[in-house]
C-alpha cells in the first residue's frame, strides 16, 4: 500500500504543477487576448483556439485529481442504507465498473486520436491537432489508474477490516 501510495502522490504533485502552470498560461493568454482586442481591434490568431484546447486539459487533469480523492462526480444511492462491510463491497464493484468504464473510454479516445493523426488537422502555424487532443486518452487513462488504487485500497479495508485511507490521504488540494 506504501508504494501505491507513493506513486499516487508523484503523479498527483505532477498533475498539480501542470494545472497550475496551465491555468496560469490561460489567463495570461486571455487577458492578453482582451487588452490586444480593445486596444488593436485584433486579437492573437491562435489564442482562441488553444485556449479551448488548454480547458480540455484542464478539465482532464482536475478530473483525475477529484478521482483521485474521490470527488468526482457519483451516484450514492444505497450508501446510507448498507452497513459498512456491505458499503466495501458496493463500492469496490462500483469502481470496478468504473475500471472497465474508463478502459473503453481509453481505447475509443486513442482511436479518435490516431484518426485525427491521420486526417493530418492542424490547429495552428502547421501544428497538428491531435497533439492537443493527446490529453483525451491520457486523461482517461489516468482516471482509470486512480480507480484501480482505489479498488485496491478499498479491497486491503474490506480483507484486513481496517478503515486505511492510505491512498486518498492528503489528497485534498
Amino acid at each position: 500500500m506504501a508504494f501505491l501510495k507513493k506513486i499516487n502522490d508523484f503523479i498527483a504533485a505532477v498533475e498539480e504543477w501542470f494545472l497550475v502552470t496551465l491555468i496560469l498560461v490561460m489567463v495570461l493568454l486571455a487577458f492578453l487576448q482582451v487588452l490586444l482586442r480593445n486596444l488593436t481591434g485584433q486579437g492573437i490568431l491562435w489564442g482562441d483556439p488553444l485556449l479551448r484546447h488548454l480547458v480540455l486539459w484542464v478539465g482532464f487533469i482536475g478530473a483525475s485529481l477529484a478521482t483521485r480523492s474521490e470527488k468526482h462526480i457519483n451516484m450514492d444511492v444505497f450508501g446510507r442504507l448498507l452497513s459498512h462491510r456491505n458499503k466495501l463491497i458496493a463500492q469496490i464493484i462500483i469502481n470496478l465498473f468504473a475500471v472497465a468504464v474508463t478502459w473503453a473510454l481509453t481505447n475509443a479516445s486513442w482511436n479518435f486520436v490516431l484518426e485525427e493523426r491521420v486526417f493530418g488537422d492542424t490547429l495552428f502555424n502547421d501544428i497538428p491537432v491531435w497533439y492537443f487532443q493527446i490529453i483525451i486518452p491520457f486523461g482517461f487513462l489516468l482516471m482509470m489508474l486512480r480507480f484501480i488504487f482505489i479498488t485496491i485500497e478499498k479491497s486491503h479495508s474490506l480483507v484486513t477490516g481496517s478503515e486505511i485511507n492510505d491512498l486518498a490521504e492528503g489528497a485534498e488540494l
